[in-house]
């Protein structure tokens, strides 16, 4: 595995998500990558992969479907919105790495961490997570205060606030996490 696999991974992701418009994803997966370093200094190369790769869904995604699921009862939290978002990312990213010839068990680690980096699993997809939730509360916040508040309601991004705090899994994501969250809860107005 090479550190050229990692850069041909970003520039990819930063490549589809700036077609779709969509800077505020570039910065979250930068930052999880950021904080996946943060939460393990010897994370290998697979894993920051996966860190900017996690939700290269979204830059596939149906956007009918999805406004769906952002109105539905269990909003971005139903399990099927979850699994989906997770396997279509493994299988996305999973093909992109074949297509430049990343190694097999490369592929393998990349397609199983983004494959539970909603939910966790093994340490691995637990870091992954985490770095995900915080990266959120920072990249993520405003718009969803100032956007999807106003499509959704305030309490479905409140629950959404708090589904992303308590699925972390360290005690030190959590600290990097809390003021992050904090601060998120009080720009909601609670």
């Amino acid at each position: 595995m090479t550190n050229d696999t990692y850069k041909k991974a970003e520039r990819y992701i930063i490549n589809q998500f700036t077609e779709a418009g969509d800077e505020e994803g570039i910065n979250h997966f930068l930052r999880t990558v950021h904080w996946v370093k943060i939460l393990d200094p010897e994370a290998d190369e697979a894993l920051l992969i996966a860190a900017v790769a996690h939700d290269i869904e979204r830059g596939f995604r149906n956007h009918a479907a999805y406004d769906k699921v952002k109105t539905s009862d269990k909003g971005f939290r139903s399990d099927a919105h979850l699994a989906h978002h997770q396997q279509e990312g493994a299988r996305i990213i999973g093909e992109y790495l074949q297509e430049i010839g990343a190694d097999q068990g490369t592929i393998e680690r990349v397609s199983m961490l983004v494959s539970k980096h909603e939910i966790g699993g093994n340490d691995d997809q637990n870091l992954l997570k985490d770095a995900d939730s915080i990266s959120f509360f920072e990249t993520n916040v405003d718009y969803f205060v100032s956007i999807t508040v106003s499509e959704i309601g305030k309490e479905k991004v409140k629950d959404k606030f708090d589904w992303a705090f308590n699925r972390m899994t360290s005690g030190k994501a959590k600290r990097f996490a809390t003021p992050l969250y904090q601060e998120a809860i009080k720009k909601l107005g609670y």
